[in-house]
């Protein structure tokens, strides 16, 4: 059985996403908890010329639904970087999940031969639709979600490799 582009990418930002947003609700519970002010953990980096928290959220996010757009050859949804809160960067989590639930595999499988252009350091960038996926998109979209676990496991969050893997589902 071949693994088509849409399996490779749709179903797998789904579960981390959702992962992510759980990851949230342990972060802001730990706030709340020690009586710590969310705004220290949302603005959290793992080293001055990172980003912050907030950022790898959204990042993870616009990862998500711009590689999921490019793909199906479809225009990216547009999000504002406004989130300060954990409930609005669930909300962005969410709408980010809802607009990968509108994609359907029809739309994405056949793209990896698709041309994708995307500016890179201000320079426009053509990948064919599989290497952007595994060797670009993917990466990044994990990079960031990484990085974000990492930042609220260093700030003490008690949070594991189940949390990021997320809920296992043998289907």
């Amino acid at each position: 059985m071949t693994l088509s582009m849409y399996q490779a990418s749709v179903p797998v930002f789904q579960r981390t996403l959702t992962a992510l947003s759980a990851i949230l609700d342990k972060a802001a519970a730990h706030a709340a908890q020690r009586k710590i002010e969310p705004s220290v953990l949302l603005n959290t980096r793992l080293f001055p010329d990172m980003f912050a928290l907030v950022r790898q959220v959204q990042l993870a996010a616009d990862f998500a639904k711009g590689t999921g757009a490019r793909l199906a050859g479809i225009e990216i949804p547009k999000f504002a970087d406004d989130e300060t809160t954990f409930d609005q960067l669930k909300a962005r989590i969410a709408k980010t999940v809802d607009f990968l639930k509108t994609l359907k595999p029809a739309q994405i499988d056949g793209s990896e031969g698709r041309d994708i252009t995307i500016p890179i350091g201000g320079q426009p960038r053509t990948f064919k639709g599989q290497p952007y996926l595994l060797h670009f998109a993917l990466p990044n979209f994990f990079f960031h979600v990484t990085t974000a676990y990492d930042i609220l496991r260093q700030c003490g969050v008690e949070i594991g490799k189940r949390d990021f893997i997320g809920r296992f589902d043998a289907s």
